[in-house]
């Protein structure tokens, strides 16, 4: 189809200094667990990006410096020039598809840990590091040039890979220039401290150099965030953040804004709508006349061409959209916007960095395997045989599974038990703040209903021997899990005692619509993700007294990996929700829950009238059992395989279901890869 002409705008070039942008679609930096240690890995993904249509394409932040190290995270570097080899397949991935290569440039200041380098930790002045407990020491003037003269390096070996955009960083707490800058970071009392000419010295030297030395080829970018959302103790938007910007308005070649720190910068959807930064950044166009990139988990080509045509920004900048889908730009311009799929902001993708593995999506299951499996997010090998196909479960996994072999060629049926569609997500996304995950079932009822191979039926509750008699050569089974109500879980390998009363509910039970009668509740949360404060939102939310009890040492422990943690917390205490941490639930009598502490005080009572137990859950495995157990009946009906995916093989994530879906359908016939089905970064001597 021809590309809709009210989205004309978004394909126009946009010059940054000395190189032309083909487009508006920025992708900005963003982690992503590969960096350095798999760099061919890393230019795969961001080539994928390049292919997909966006115009620029940045690494995440790249270490200057054995000073600047920030392991264990992954993140990129260019220490010095046996570096820049991994950069220069990035540089070629990208410029295949004629797209401009961008490198983010820093030194993570008094936000580092240098365990590997094992170097002193810098800064302005004597503090804290931010995550460690050492101390960074206060730079002199020495410092300071050595700093200087390290960025600049770096620039002309940024140059030297291939890079056309350079970025000067000082954003998210986690930059020198920044560091300098910060009033609550900078006590100096010499050129560089005290005054705002002072604080801002050095990040307009740090400018000044990289243009001196590559300006001539390659354009100078400034990544700042102008509002950390912390009060007059840090930026503010309408304070220093506006000086800053008007004193350097035409210094840079690119000004890349946003807010800070990154759980505010990527807010997850439960608590920030698109857009949701668009208030903050936009001031800075009024004060320059070099192109602005901004991001707010951008998704509608509608919402982006109102941006430019406001004068907010001049390139539509985007982090996680680009990794739910790559091709969000060709999409737009060859009129398939239907057919983008969405981010849902859930930050599996920021997980991936936070516990130091290769990103992963929930929306694209190809995310981060790129060059380790050779996926592509819009390309799947053809059908390898005439095998007709029955998937069992329209969940996240059934219905990837299903959208993948059909768009292989495969005949496929699709047998829902219920008469909706998209199992524990269509359940999930009308809890508070989950509408946005409704995104994974949407992207697929709509490339299903594409795909005239493709049968989808509803209300079909099947058995073993219906599955037999229909004579299918390959069996599917997507049919999910239930959470128990019993207590076993994380801490408890039997039921809790009294885990077995009418009063004691699951989360399959609120999802249902079946609340307790009245409080006070106790939700008892040995998950540890979002459940648990969800389910207590959504108690609150129906005038119940609720108390939360989690067994970590504090409410949604795990959500600290996708930045949620403060959010979800301090949400449970504006809704009045009582908050016992390190604690675990031992028993219930109906009125009360008996409570045994982790570290050794003497057990207690809370009252509770009914309880909530988010604990664990357990596949639904039945129907796999009955078929499994008649193999010969199996063989007689024709069916070679029987295989089961997603939570009824182990329940996880919803990442994990849509992964389970679509690696079945892309390894369908494909030929044996052995134990290990996928690249790897091996080690080999260097040669002397």
């Amino acid at each position: 189809m021809p590309r809709d002409p009210r989205y004309d705008i978004l394909f126009e070039p946009v010059k940054i200094g000395p190189v032309t942008a083909k487009n508006r679609f920025f992708q900005v930096p963003h982690c992503n667990g590969m960096g350095h240690y798999n760099p061919e890995g890393h230019a795969a993904m961001r080539g994928v990006k390049a292919e997909g249509g966006w115009a620029v394409v940045a690494t995440e932040e790249v270490e200057i410096h054995p000073t600047g190290d920030v392991s264990p995270y992954i993140e990129g570097r260019l220490w010095d020039d046996k570096d820049i080899p991994g950069h220069a397949l990035m540089c070629e991935a990208v410029h295949r598809h004629g797209g401009l290569a961008a490198i983010e440039l820093t030194h993570n200041g008094t936000s580092v840990s240098n365990l590997s380098s094992r170097d002193v930790a810098i800064g302005p002045s004597h503090q804290m590091t931010n995550y460690w407990p050492w101390q960074a020491r206060a730079m002199d003037l020495q410092d300071i040039r050595d700093y200087r003269r390290w960025h600049r390096e770096a620039a002309l070996r940024s140059k030297k890979a291939g890079y056309d955009v350079v970025y000067v960083y000082a954003a998210h707490d986690l930059s020198l220039a920044l560091h300098f800058l910060l009033k609550r970071r900078n006590q100096r009392s010499d050129e560089y401290g005290g005054s705002f000419e002072n604080r801002i010295r050095l990040f307009r030297e740090l400018i000044e150099d990289a243009k001196d030395a590559i300006g001539d080829t390659c354009a100078v970018a400034v990544r700042f965030g102008v509002d950390e959302k912390m009060g007059e103790d840090g930026l503010l938007h309408d304070g220093e953040s506006r000086d800053v910007i008007a004193s350097l308005a035409e210094l840079p070649d690119l000004w890349d804004v946003n807010v800070s720190p990154w759980r505010h910068d990527s807010a997850v959807s439960r608590f920030a709508e698109e857009g949701h930064q668009d208030f903050y950044i936009s001031f800075v166009k009024q004060l320059t006349t070099k192109p602005v990139v901004g991001v707010g988990r951008y998704t509608s080509p509608d919402r982006m061409v109102q941006l430019v045509k406001k004068g907010v920004l001049d390139f539509i900048g985007a982090a996680r959209p680009s990794i739910a889908d790559p091709f969000l730009p060709k999409k737009i311009e060859e009129g398939r916007p239907d057919d983008i799929r969405e981010c849902i902001g859930c930050n599996i993708c920021v997980s991936g960095d936070m516990t130091m593995s290769a990103i992963r999506c929930t929306q694209n299951p190809t995310m981060g395997e790129e060059w380790r499996k050779g996926w592509h997010p819009e390309i799947i090998p053809a059908k390898q045989s005439s095998d007709r196909i029955l998937v069992v479960g329209a969940g996240p996994a059934g219905l990837e599974a299903a959208r993948a072999l059909g768009q292989r060629g495969y005949e496929v049926h699709l047998a829902e038990a219920t008469a909706e569609l998209g199992g524990r997500v269509s359940r999930e996304s009308k809890l508070p703040g989950l509408a946005a995950w409704g995104r994974v079932r949407d992207y697929r009822l709509t490339q299903l209903d594409k795909l005239t191979n493709v049968e989808i039926y509803r209300d079909s509750r099947l058995s073993a021997e219906q599955i037999r008699e229909f004579g299918f050569e390959r069996v599917v089974l997507a049919t999910g899990a239930r959470w128990r109500s019993d207590g076993v879980g994380r801490s408890h390998w039997k039921p809790i005692p009294g885990f077995g009363a009418p009063q004691v509910f699951s989360p399959d039970d609120i999802m249902a619509g079946k609340l307790p009668t009245q409080g006070p509740v106790v939700v008892f949360d040995d998950e540890h993700y979002y459940m648990g404060s969800v389910i207590a939102e959504r108690l609150a939310m129906a005038g119940l007294s609720v108390t939360l009890v989690t067994t970590g040492d504090v409410a949604a422990s795990w959500t600290a990996h996708t930045l949620e943690l403060m959010p979800i917390n301090q949400q449970l205490r504006k809704l009045g929700i009582a908050v016992v941490t390190a604690h675990d639930v031992t028993g219930f009598d109906g009125s009360a829950v008996t409570l045994a502490s982790n570290y050794g005080e003497a057990p207690r009572t809370l009252p509770a009238k009914a309880v909530v137990a988010v604990t664990s859950r357990l596949p639904e495995e039945a129907l796999y059992a009955a078929l499994q157990a008649e193999p010969e009946a199996l063989r007689a009906a024709g069916i070679k395989t029987v295989i089961r995916i997603g939570d009824c093989l182990a329940p996880g994530f919803i990442a994990h279901a849509v992964y389970g879906g679509h690696r079945y359908a892309r390894e369908l016939d494909a030929p044996a890869q052995g134990e290990v089905s996928f690249k790897r970064v091996v080690w080999a001597p260097a040669k002397p």
